[in-house]
């Protein structure tokens, strides 16, 4: 795998003080452990069998903490080839079989995905602002109950969503949010 300056350690769960390599790549940055913590407290032991998409897998953080965690399956998506590699390169240090690495552009996912998910880690490089565009997109994917975390120096407009938690870290905002749906009359 070569040698990373760059470490992302999986915090709890089977796979947990592993240390991830990721490559330095221009708008890439892990989630902190901090963050990632609280993120996993809000959750809970609910990981259990659930699906997982890392839209922006990056360097895995989320979605290999998952996957520590007893999620069944968790889907990776990157478009970065050199954050890819290591993506399938740390899947397999880990022999990590739940874990599927998909290489191709989140909003292409979204539009011709066809499985639902339980959970989606929704963080995005943060010059991009891209939440507005990908909300939209989510519920088409989402299994009943299901839960999404967002990231971004400044969350969007959450119409049709219900903010579960939330809270910062310095400059980074994050929220753990569902559908909004309506019961039906």
């Amino acid at each position: 795998m070569g040698e990373y300056r760059n470490k992302v350690r999986v915090i709890a769960g089977k796979y947990r003080r592993r240390l991830l390599a990721f490559p330095d790549v221009d708008g890439l940055r892990p989630t902190p452990d901090r963050v990632r913590t609280t993120l996993f407290n809000w959750l809970g032991a609910e990981l259990d069998g659930l699906a997982c998409l890392d839209l922006f897998a990056g360097s895995g953080a989320l979605g290999f903490e998952a996957a520590s965690r007893g999620a069944r399956r968790v889907v990776m998506v990157e478009r970065d080839r050199s954050a890819l590699a290591l993506l399938k390169d740390n899947r397999r240090l880990l022999d990590a079989d739940e874990i599927d690495v998909v290489a191709g552009d989140a909003l292409a996912y979204l539009r011709s995905a066809r499985e639902r998910f339980d959970l989606v880690f929704l963080d995005p490089p943060f010059g991009l602002d891209l939440l507005p565009a990908l909300l939209p997109l989510l519920p088409a994917l989402l299994a009943p109950g299901a839960r999404v975390y967002l990231e971004a120096t400044r969350l969007p407009e959450l119409a049709g969503w219900r903010v579960l938690k939330q809270g910062s870290a310095g400059a980074v905002r994050y929220a753990l949010v569902e559908a909004d749906v309506a019961e039906p009359a």
